[in-house]
This record gives structure tokens, sequence and C-alpha cells, in this order.
């Protein structure tokens, strides 16, 4: 592997490590611009489309940051090849706002996921999700076990 090819792997695992760090546990949703190309798109089976570019990502942090206020993510293992960077993660909070038309319930989840990145020009240009939405809704009481 080439010294520029492992550079450009660590910038991009950073990248990713600021989207987590700075977008979603602290809100800062204007690192979002400096992060994702303005036609960035999103897979995920679990978050309705929100559109192209840094709005999505924006929407996303906002609409789960109101609903747990206390929303921490954390990397459990990040792997970077080529223009991809693979994050498992895990994810907790309190259900302290009203969620897609769910009025709080003051309960606790933790669950995990896991997300792929791809990266051009420094930027991100395409994000594919997969994470336990049902195992969240059942610990916070809104589906029967």
């Amino acid at each position: 592997m080439s010294t520029a090819a492992a550079t450009s792997e660590n910038d991009n695992r950073a990248i990713v490590r600021r989207l987590i760090e700075e977008v979603y546990n602290q809100g800062n949703l204007a690192v979002a611009d400096e992060l994702y190309s303005m036609d960035a798109v999103r897979h995920d089976p679990a978050t309705p489309d929100l559109g192209r570019g840094p709005e999505f990502a924006k929407q996303i942090a906002t609409r789960y940051r109101r609903a747990f206020p206390d929303l921490r993510l954390t990397i459990a293992d990040m792997i970077a090849e080529g223009d991809k960077v693979a994050t498992r993660w895990a994810s907790t909070g309190t259900h302290q706002g009203e969620l897609e038309g769910i009025a709080p319930t003051g309960k606790n989840f933790t669950l995990s996921g896991i997300s792929i990145t791809r990266f051009a020009n420094g930027k991100i240009v395409e994000e594919w999700a997969n994470w336990d939405a049902l195992g969240m809704m059942k610990q916070l009481g809104i589906i029967r076990q």
C-alpha cells in the first residue's frame, strides 16, 4: 500500500470520527458542511430519505438529538480500505423528546449498528447504515416484545 493511500485512509477515518463526535454527540451541525459533499447520499432502511448533501446529516442529527438529548455514539471498530470506511458503533440515549410522532417514554436504549462511508476528494459522498431500530423500539416500549 502506498503512503498516499494510507494517509487518505487515515484522513477518512478522522472524518468519520469527527462526524460521530462533533455532529452526533455534540450536535455541532455546522461541521456537516465541512464533511459532506453537496450531492452526498445516505442509504438507511430505518430512516426516511432526507435529501442530499450535508442537510440530510443535519436533519438526522437534529431528529435524534431532539428525541434523545443525551445521545451518545461510540466507535467499537473502524476499518478503512481505499475510499471506504466501515464503522461498527454503539449508541445509547434516553427518550426525552418526540421521535417521529412518538411521545417521550423516558426509557433508555442501547443499540449497535454498522455504517460504511465512501469518500471522494476528502468529503463524504455516500453512506450505508444498518442499525437495530427494532431493538430500540422494543427497549422504548413502543413495540411489544
